[in-house]
């Protein structure tokens, strides 16, 4: 009778992960060099060969290699021996490529609406009352059906709140023009670190990460994510926001045969580096119920310890390389690694973390009941495909391949907040020119009709002093002078220049 499972590793027993149970997360843990990667690799190949797609991050640029055979290898044969693979055979796996800017995959973007101001937050770094601000600007936008795309619309939005903050302090809350200043400020340092290829449409289509190859084998999404590493806040909040996507996406699906998505979240520390605690909390309410919409999440750091206590509790497939001991602190954090495993009677855990060697690990799998297995000592499989990055011109050979070659490569700019914002400005700036030209024309009708007063009245003096008799034009002869210069000067005054034409 078969052995039930994927033949990962062996040591004085095979040890074997379960599909079925291989949506209760996992942890791949030790520290750089020990074989982490490799564990990943040979994980995200076993699942892709029963049909289930998988994402991963390839930080370090090395893991491209999956899409093509692996070479002859005296140590890769020697290692399946070790472990009793028969008839160990190299090969490829389906592979779509992915990356944020563009440059090594399909450009993967998310608009600032999906993403939302929590995760945004987090992004941008801000403070308590920065992200309660924030949380307002979304708001608004969305009760005034503002969508929010890209960072122009969302600085756009910013300073449409700020210019109008008392309008919306009633409702809202009070808004702080130096708090929308320095959300404002931070953009701009994110815009500077490329996140305007991020922020835009065409978004993902999250299901387009969930597909089969006319084989029925899994493809494995590989998001090139070495450069996007030099922005660690980008990386973390790009990855948490994929799985947010995949929560709120997926329906329930109870108990099934096997995951309906395997996720790496490669260098996992920095998910929860400096996240506030209602994040937090998110996450751990996130990893708690991901599970039963079918997709496991494997965690992938240095220590256990990089990982909260609400969360590591919930990782129920564990895989743990060497670590060293330099320091006390170094020797707590093995401890505390060693208690994470449900003990072996035959294996000092503690001693055995620190004597594991490249591709050795410690291992708990999960049962059929979902119990934890004893912890085993043993080596790790060894992968089938190519170990190492592949050329960029094979690499631009699977893009185009790819059934989504063309879907989002070109980005595309609809109405949203900021055009609606702009005509909403220009139309208040056209009414506003209304009104000026409308008091401009009074002023020029009234000054018309009192300078045609003027005028009559002039003419109606001019007729009267006609009909003065010689006696009166002599007794008035005396002021005529002073009279007409009087008369000329309030024409001057009042009429302008009228008179004088």
């Amino acid at each position: 009778m078969a052995e039930k499972g994927l033949l990962f590793a062996k040591g004085e027993t095979e040890v074997r992960i379960l599909p079925e149970m291989a949506n209760r997360h996992g942890l791949i843990a030790g520290a750089t060099g020990t074989g982490k990667t490799v564990s990943l690799k040979v994980l995200a190949e076993s699942f892709s060969s029963i049909g289930v797609p998988v994402f991963l991050a390839d930080i370090k640029g090395d893991l491209s290699g999956i899409c093509k055979p692996g070479e002859n290898s005296p140590k890769i044969e020697e290692r399946a021996n070790t472990v009793g693979i028969d008839n160990f055979e190299y090969r490829g796996f389906p592979v779509v490529f992915w990356d944020v800017f563009g440059q090594q995959g399909h450009p993967v973007r998310a608009t600032i609406s999906d993403m939302g101001p929590l995760l945004l937050s987090k992004l941008l770094n801000l403070n308590e009352t920065q992200r309660g601000i924030l949380n307002i600007v979304f708001r608004i936008a969305d009760d005034m059906g503002m969508l929010l795309i890209d960072l122009k619309d969302l600085k756009a939005m910013l300073k449409f709140v700020g210019d109008n903050s008392k309008d919306f302090t009633t409702e809202y809350g009070t808004i702080s023009k130096q708090s929308i200043g320095a959300i404002q400020r931070e953009l701009l340092a994110l815009e500077e670190q490329g996140a305007d290829q991020f922020f835009g449409e065409p978004a993902l289509d999250i299901f387009d990460f969930m597909k089969t190859d006319r084989n029925g084998m899994g493809y494995i999404n590989v998001l090139a994510a070495d450069k996007l590493f030099v922005y660690p806040a980008l990386y973390s909040t790009f990855l948490l926001w994929l799985l947010a996507e995949l929560f709120e996406g997926l329906p329930e699906a109870g108990d099934l045969e096997k995951p309906k998505m395997i996720f790496f979240f490669d260098e996992a520390h920095l998910l929860f580096k400096d996240a506030p605690k209602v994040l937090l909390q998110k996450i751990e309410q996130v990893v708690r119920l991901i599970r039963s919409k079918g997709v496991g999440v494997y965690f992938v750091t240095q220590s256990p310890t990089d990982i909260p206590d609400e969360v590591l509790g919930q990782l129920g497939n564990r895989i743990q390389h060497a670590l060293r001991t330099f320091t006390q602190r170094d020797q707590n954090v093995v401890k505390a690694a060693a208690e994470t495993f449900r003990a072996n009677p035959k294996i000092n855990t503690v001693q055995a973390i620190t004597e594991l060697g490249v591709g050795e690990a410690l291992i708990s799998f999960l049962d059929e009941e979902g119990r934890p297995s004893v912890v085993e000592r043993a080596y790790v499989a060894p992968p089938r495909s190519y170990i190492g990055p592949i050329s960029q011109a094979e690499r631009e050979a699977v893009i185009r391949g790819s059934a989504f070659y063309g879907k989002y490569e070109e980005m595309y700019d609809r109405e949203s907040a900021y055009e609606k914002l702009k005509e909403r400005a220009n139309h208040q700036a056209a009414l506003e020119r209304g009104q000026v030209e409308q008091r401009r024309r009074y002023e020029e009708d009234t000054y018309s009709q009192r300078k045609q007063s003027r005028i009559d009245n002039a003419k109606t003096t001019q007729k009267r002093r006609t009909t003065d008799t010689p006696l009166e034009r002599l007794a008035k002869s005396a002021m005529s002078s002073v009279g007409r210069e009087v008369g000329r000067e309030l024409i001057r005054g009042i009429l302008g220049s009228l008179l004088r034409r």
